[in-house]
């Protein structure tokens, strides 16, 4: 058996009511925990995009993907490897900030991350910061260092690097449509 890793799919599915329970209930059913997801509209307002991303190895990530193409809902599913696709993350971190000098020295370390500060009070900053996990986690290792009041994250969203898209291998829409097909 190979050894167990994260991986991304990205999966274009039917913008309606239930589809996501119906793609999180796959990953449930099967016994997998889902360590990042994030659903939005695409540029068709009737076709949302879900990345998920999951800890397994080959040949499941392999099954996953298969069986979510059997799903009526799901255009296309492709597995995005990290050196072929862009990847990147929404924090919201809220850190206790009084005046003086380490609010400054705050401030300065946002700066350095490019942090842009969304909120500021009497006590605290909060800070939006778009990046890869690497630059993520070294932001918040920095931070853990004052006191973090909240933090809250939007799960991975990816899109694969150059001209392909998701859209160049999706399956024969109907191919699943029960009673169009029947003889």
């Amino acid at each position: 058996m190979s050894e167990e890793k994260r991986h991304t799919l990205s999966v274009l599915v039917d913008n309606e009511a239930g589809v996501l329970s119906q793609v999180s209930r796959l990953f449930s059913r099967k016994g997998y925990n889902i360590e990042s997801l994030a659903v939005g509209a695409t540029n068709d307002r009737r076709v949302s995009r879900i990345t998920i991303e999951v800890i397994t190895d080959e040949d499941h990530i392999n099954l996953l993907s298969n069986q979510l193409r059997k799903l009526i809902p799901v255009h296309s599913v492709r597995l995005l490897t990290p050196e072929l696709s862009i990847r990147r993350e929404l924090v919201l971190i809220k850190v206790k900030a009084p005046a003086g000098a380490g609010r400054n020295e705050l401030i300065q370390i946002a700066n350095i991350f490019r942090a842009s500060i969304i909120d500021v009070s009497v006590g605290a900053l909060t800070f939006a910061i778009i990046g890869d996990e690497d630059k993520i986690k070294a932001f918040e290792a920095i931070l853990s260092e004052f006191n973090v009041l909240e933090l809250v994250r939007t799960g991975i969203i990816a899109l694969e690097r150059g001209q392909e898209t998701i859209y160049d291998k999706t399956k024969v829409k109907g191919e699943f449509d029960y009673g169009k097909n029947v003889l």
